[in-house]
C-alpha cells in the first residue's frame, strides 16, 4: 500500500504572477521553486514540509490557474492547481495589491467557494499600510491578510491565521528522516512519469513537450513502512541549449538535487540508447558523491524493438566506464515492471554508502589484497607498501591509506583496492573515496 505521509495541508492558488512562488520560497525558508517574471514558471505541484511556531504542515506551490489559454503546458498547470485545491486542507488565494481585483481573480474565488475548502485571502505586494486590500473582499471571504512576499512582511501573520484553521501537528513528530532519491536524466526520459507511476497519481506535469518539468518537485511516499522523498528534476540540458534562463536554473537545482539526495537514479530511455548528455548527467551524480542506479525506463517496447538486457548492460557498463560499480535496473513507468526492484536498490545503495568497518577489519582486507598483487606506484620503481589505513567517513565511504614512500597509488591499483572493498563490505551502489598519506619509515 502506497499512501502520502498526513501533515496539514494548505494550497497556495491563484493567477499566473501574483507571488505564489515567491510567498512559497519565504515559508519555505529556501529558493526551492523557480521564481521568474514569466507566466508559467511553476507548472507542477511542489511541496514541502515546514512548520511555524512549532506546527508543522505541508505547503503546496501550483501553477497560475488560467481558463482560457491554448498554452499546451499552462493547461495542464491549472489541472495541477485544482488537484492541490482537492489534496488542500485549507487554500491561501494569493491576489496582487498592485495590480487591483481582477476578473480571473474573481473566476478563481468562484472555484474556490464551489469547493467548500477554507480560504485565507493573501494580499501580495503590499508594502505599506493596507492600501488596495479592501476591494478584495468583493471576493466574498472572511479573512483578507496584506503582506509582501518580497519583503517578508506580514507572512508570520498569514501564517498565524492559515495554522489558527487546522489540527496541530508538533513539529518534530514527523516519522524519521526518509530516503532521498534524486530522479535526473535528460528531458523526456521519463522521470514524471516514474514518479507519478510511484505516487499513483498524476502529481507531476507529464507532457510530450521537452522541458515540461522546471521545478525540482518533492514527493513524499510511504510504502512498507519505509518512507521516500522523491526530487523529481527538471531535465538536464546541455549548455548550449539552454536558451531560456528558467531552463539554465533547472540544470542548477538539479545538481543542487543531487546534493540533498541520498541516492542518485539515473535514467535512460530504452527506446533512444545512451547519449553523450548521459554520460555527463551521470558524472554530476558521481561529482555530488551520491549513491547511484541507473534505470533503464521504457523498456515495455524491449521486445518490439529487439533489445536485450545483456547487450544494453554491456552498452552502459563500455560507456559509463566510472559507474561500473551502479547497479542497472530496467523499469517501465508506464506498466510499473521494476519499481520495486529499483526501490530495493536504491535501499542497498543507500545502506552501503553509510557502511562503517572496523580498523583493525579494514586493515587485514587491505593486507590480504596486497599480499595477491602488490602495489605499484602511480610513478617510479620504488616499492610501495600501505602501512595502515582508516576510514575517515561515509556517504561516501572514505579511506585513508599511509605508505612508505611519497608517491601516489597507479590508478589500476586503487581500482583494485576499490573492488575488493565493494567485494567483501557489499559496497554495490555508492563510490568510493580512497585518500592517500604519506609518512617516512
Amino acid at each position: 500500500m502506497v499512501r502520502m505521509v498526513t501533515l496539514p495541508r494548505i494550497a497556495l492558488v491563484g493567477r499566473p504572477n501574483v507571488g505564489k512562488s515567491t510567498l512559497f520560497n519565504r515559508i519555505v525558508g529556501r529558493r526551492k521553486a523557480i521564481i521568474d517574471s514569466r507566466p508559467g514558471s511553476t507548472r507542477d505541484r511542489n511541496y514541502a514540509q515546514t512548520a511555524w511556531q512549532g506546527a508543522a504542515f505541508e505547503l503546496i506551490d501550483t501553477g497560475g490557474l488560467l481558463f482560457e489559454t491554448d498554452d499546451p503546458l499552462l493547461g495542464p498547470a491549472s489541472e495541477q492547481a485544482e488537484r492541490a485545491i482537492d489534496e488542500a486542507d485549507l487554500v491561501l488565494l494569493v491576489v496582487d495589491g498592485r495590480a487591483g481585483l481582477l476578473p480571473d481573480d474573481a473566476a478563481i474565488a468562484a472555484r474556490l467557494r464551489k469547493s467548500g475548502k477554507k480560504v485565507v485571502v493573501a494580499v501580495n505586494k503590499i508594502e505599506g499600510g493596507s492600501d488596495g486590500v479592501a476591494e478584495f473582499a468583493r471576493l466574498g471571504f472572511d479573512t483578507l491578510v496584506p503582506l509582501s512576499a518580497e519583503h517578508g512582511r506580514g507572512v508570520g501573520d498569514l501564517l498565524d491565521e492559515a495554522l489558527a484553521h487546522l489540527p496541530k501537528v508538533e513539529a518534530g513528530e514527523e516519522a524519521s528522516a526518509p530516503l532521498k532519491i534524486a530522479l535526473v536524466g535528460r528531458p523526456n526520459v521519463g522521470k514524471s512519469s516514474l514518479l507519478n507511476r510511484f505516487l499513483g497519481q498524476e502529481r507531476a506535469v507529464v507532457s510530450p513537450v521537452p522541458g515540461t518539468t522546471r521545478d525540482a518537485v518533492d514527493s513524499l511516499m510511504e510504502k512498507g513502512g519505509k518512507r521516500y522523498l522523491f526530487v523529481d528534476t527538471a531535465g538536464i540540458r546541455r549548455q548550449r541549449h539552454l536558451k531560456e534562463n528558467v531552463d539554465h536554473v533547472s540544470v542548477v537545482q538539479a545538481r543542487r538535487a543531487l546534493e540533498r539526495a541520498d541516492v542518485a537514479v539515473v535514467m535512460l530511455d530504452a527506446t533512444e540508447g545512451l547519449r553523450e548528455m548521459d554520460a555527463t548527467i551521470a558524472g554530476y551524480a558521481v561529482e555530488a558523491g551520491r549513491p547511484t542506479i541507473v534505470a533503464v525506463n521504457k523498456w515495455d517496447v524491449a521486445d518490439e524493438r529487439g533489445l536485450k538486457q545483456r547487450a544494453f548492460t554491456e552498452d552502459i557498463r563500455d560507456r559509463l566506464k566510472f559507474l561500473s560499480w551502479a547497479p542497472v535496473v530496467y523499469v517501465s513507468a508506464r506498466t510499473g515492471k521494476g519499481l520495486s526492484a529499483l526501490l530495493a536498490a536504491a535501499e542497498r545503495a543507500a545502506t552501503a554508502s553509510r557502511a562503517r568497518i572496523t580498523t583493525g577489519a579494514l586493515n587485514r582486507l587491505l593486507a590480504d589484497a596486497g599480499r595477491r598483487y602488490a602495489p605499484k606506484a602511480a610513478k617510479g620503481n620504488a616499492p610501495v607498501k600501505i602501512l595502515y589505513a582508516t576510514q575517515l567517513g561515509v556517504a561516501p565511504p572514505t579511506f585513508a591509506l599511509s605508505l612508505n614512500h611519497p608517491v601516489d597509488l597507479h590508478f589500476s591499483y586503487r581500482r583494485y583496492l576499490e573492488n575488493q572493498l565493494r567485494e567483501n563490505l557489499q559496497l554495490e551502489g555508492t563510490p568510493i573515496v580512497i585518500k592517500v598519506r604519506t609518512r617516512k619509515h
